[in-house]
């Protein structure tokens, strides 16, 4: 699913040189639920940008569903990323001006969908978020949870084999946090290979997996229990 060897990302200005990213090795097989946590300022943005294909690397190989990304023009990247990687954002995202099925057709309307077809897949990715009903509201109207039900959704449209989340609980209550992280529990036992940065411990344990990342360098396995993300 992805494969990263020797991945590493490197930010220069004028007078400072910042090595971001120190020779990431990694491999996500289809279906995995794996988390990342790390201190502030480790890496973790960085490293779920590259995944995402939002961000480039200098050096090292990215391969994603067998496909070269360091390959691929811009026009490549923006088409396999709207195809095949969902988005999931702690501030949400939505749109105001729009109501729930805008919000979750909008990334559709890039795709060759017709009509009929993205309402179908509108309509069935807010029925698996519980929110079918409320399809004509907007997103004021709706509880942090809610919102972030409908993120949820509008990533799902699309059918991607990967979603990548980054701390999608980080604004919500206990509660609502546990609603989510049910929900993407769910998600990935349908099939879909997921990849969440998380500052809680308890919610990182509950993926297959975990990444920890710290000054720039991956290590997998259990964290330390003093790990702040």
């Amino acid at each position: 699913m992805l494969k990263m060897s020797n991945v590493a990302k490197i930010y220069v200005t004028d007078t400072v040189k910042t090595q971001a990213l120190r020779s990431f090795d990694l491999e996500i097989e289809a279906g995995e639920f794996v988390s990342v946590v790390g201190p502030s300022g480790s890496g973790k943005t960085t490293f779920l940008n590259i995944a995402g294909l939002l961000e480039d690397y200098s050096e090292g190989n990215y391969y994603l569903n067998n496909q070269d990304v360091t390959k691929l023009t811009d026009t490549q990247k923006s088409r396999l990323r709207n195809e095949q990687i969902g988005f999931i954002f702690q501030s949400f995202n939505l749109i105001p001006e729009l109501n729930l099925f805008d919000n979750v057709e909008m990334p559709l309307r890039y795709r060759s969908f017709s009509a009929k077809e993205r309402q179908r897949r509108v309509i069935d990715a807010l029925t698996k978020v519980g929110l079918a009903n409320r399809k004509s509201h907007y997103p004021q109207q709706l509880s942090g949870g809610q919102q972030q039900r409908v993120a949820i959704a509008r990533a799902l449209a699309g059918s991607p084999s990967f979603l990548l989340a980054d701390e999608p609980t980080g604004n919500l209550d206990s509660n609502m946090a546990d609603g989510i992280m049910s929900l993407l529990k769910d998600i990935n036992a349908s099939g879909t290979c997921i990849l969440m940065v998380t500052h809680d411990l308890e919610q990182a344990h509950l993926a297959d997996r975990i990444i920890e990342i710290k000054d720039g360098v991956l290590t997998e396995g259990i964290p330390s229990q003093n790990v702040v993300a």
